[in-house]
């Protein structure tokens, strides 16, 4: 049980960093190169923290359903993974910073909501008779 509570937590925490980091990107594009932290504006690192993010939330939300069978979590994830994937993949948005940080910290946003709604129910699930799956 706390693997799966300790996965929500790290996966909302990660989700909220990268939208923060998408909201922030305009303005550390400028910034970074001057304090020798370019690296971090690499597309790279996009695509290893959306890989990650697809990962971690696919997993987490998974191991949550099977405790609590409730889709609630995934009218979050799916969107928000699909917002940040098009941000990566799509010319359109990926090449407008401006379209890319709003894509990008809206997905993240939603991600994280995904953990933080899939954590709550979890946590609130009581295995009774009322439960309607195995125990």
């Amino acid at each position: 049980m706390r693997f799966r509570l300790l996965l929500d937590k790290f996966g909302s925490t990660a989700s909220i960093l990268c939208a923060v980091h998408c909201a922030l990107l305009p303005v550390l594009i400028a910034v970074l190169p001057a304090m020798g932290l370019s690296a971090l504006a690499w597309s790279g690192f996009e695509w290893a923290f959306v890989c990650f993010a697809t990962l971690l939330g696919g997993f987490s939300l998974w191991i949550g359903y099977k405790r609590h069978r409730v889709y609630r979590a995934l009218a979050f994830l799916a969107p928000g993974l699909l917002l940040v994937w098009l941000g990566i993949l799509w010319p359109e948005i990926h090449h407008n910073l401006l379209r890319h940080a709003i894509v990008m910290t809206a997905g993240g946003t939603l991600i994280a909501i995904a953990h933080v709604v899939n954590l709550r129910l979890t946590h609130g699930h009581v295995h009774d008779a009322r439960c309607g799956h195995q125990h």
